[in-house]
């Protein structure tokens, strides 16, 4: 669909809301990340407990995600957003004043953070279901892109953390946080027609679908692997190559900005060429890159290019898993978003916290990428044996307005 005519239909004040709650929520929920050398230092954390460090608020946000893909089912995207948007809001603010004096108060924070990261189940759906078919990739490409806000928390969080101490950065954050809650109970709408609640155990009739499985491994490696990275990379840049935490910062910035601007492109490429064949290549790019950090010698210029090349792929990828799981599950995309936005939390825990424990049996990073790079060469493998069932049944002429 052209953007002109893409201009006409649904709901813009609602996108954008989808957009800002999801960006100012990806924001905190990664704050951990570029935090984690200042945090590390100060409480005297080892290569594992940094990783874990970073990983716990991405695994309690794919564990979030799942209940608040089911709250979105049952009370609407709007008033699911707005809970979630209180309790990350009274997080921050207990810690700020409170303030993080062991390993045990930052999981603490972390796994109360993952809450913000459970917005990916709120503002997919709260955009999803105002746009037709033919439009869901760049609908849902704006709405992900969302994830750019990983870009504000690598790119301020050490340099605040420098002048104002990293404690502090939890008060900071509450303001554009609360500003985006006014926004958002204000400009977003739940769509019209919204399918009635259901018994809690009819959502899970949705895992006796092998293509609800298969949804979740693809964007286990995709979006896994963007917030893993998004997550780890200025600990990386700061052990790896003794980059200062805000110059490591800035990199890391640079390498989130690409994959998040590339999502509603990648939503745009499956749009007009299928999302299958899309993700396929994405894929490719992926696991070539990947292992590229692993095996080739560590230079900055090189590694930085490769994350860069990498991330924009994960960004892509993202937004074609996106652009067919709308087509497949109509009706269910509330649970889905949430139980696929799950596996791809779990993916992003998996990265982070591998690579934390490979740095600490190993002396260094490879390990963990290549490791990541055989799990995108699964998921290839596996695309290429579905796609073609995909075509003939959902996905075919007969019955989808979009490509497949």
């Amino acid at each position: 669909m052209r953007f002109k005519d893409f201009a006409k239909v649904g709901h813009p004040s609602t996108l954008f809301s989808a957009f800002l709650y999801f960006d100012m929520s990806f924001m905190v929920w990664v704050l951990l990340g570029p935090l984690g050398v200042h945090i590390a230092k100060d409480l005297g954390l080892s290569p594992s407990q940094k990783g874990m460090m970073v990983a716990v608020p991405v695994l309690s946000g794919a564990i979030m995600r799942v209940f608040m893909g089911l709250l979105v089912d049952s009370i609407g995207a709007k008033r699911a957003g707005l809970i979630g948007q209180v309790v990350v809001l009274a997080a921050l603010c207990t810690s700020w004043l409170t303030g993080l004096h062991s390993l045990h108060a930052v999981y603490a924070l972390g796994v109360c953070l993952g809450v913000a990261g459970a917005s990916f189940a709120v503002a997919l759906p709260l955009a999803s279901r105002w746009y037709p078919p033919e439009a869901q990739g760049l609908a849902l490409g704006i709405a992900g892109a969302g994830n750019s806000g990983t870009v504000f928390s690598a790119l301020f969080a050490p340099m605040l953390a420098n002048h104002f101490g990293w404690n502090n950065v939890f008060g900071l954050v509450l303001i554009p946080l609360s500003i985006t809650t006014v926004i958002y109970a204000f400009m977003a709408k739940d769509a019209p027609g919204r399918p009635a609640a259901q018994p809690l155990a009819k959502y899970f009739k949705v895992l006796q679908e092998r293509d609800a499985w298969w949804f979740m491994l693809f964007y286990l490696v995709t979006f896994g692997g963007f917030v893993g990275l998004a997550s780890s990379l200025v600990i990386y840049f700061n052990s790896q190559f003794g980059i200062a935490p805000q110059v490591a910062g800035y990199l890391t910035a640079g390498c989130v900005f690409c994959g998040s601007m590339f999502r509603p492109i990648g939503g745009t490429v499956a749009d007009r060429v299928g999302g299958a064949r899309a993700l396929q290549v994405m894929y490719i790019v992926v696991v070539l890159s990947m292992l590229g950090v692993a095996v080739i010698p560590p230079t900055l210029a090189i590694t930085l290019s490769l994350f860069v090349v990498g991330m924009m792929a994960m960004g892509m990828g993202n937004g074609a898993v996106f652009q067919l799981l709308p087509q497949r599950f109509t009706r269910e995309i509330g649970t889905l978003t949430g139980l696929v936005g799950m596996a791809g939390g779990v993916g992003g825990f998996y990265l982070a916290s591998s690579l934390g424990m490979s740095k600490q049996l190993t002396g260094d990073y490879r390990l963990g990428f290549i490791l990541y790079a055989l799990l995108g060469l699964c998921a290839f493998g596996i695309l290429f044996k579905v796609k073609l069932r995909w075509r003939s049944t959902w996905g075919s002429p007969a019955v989808a307005r979009a490509r497949v």
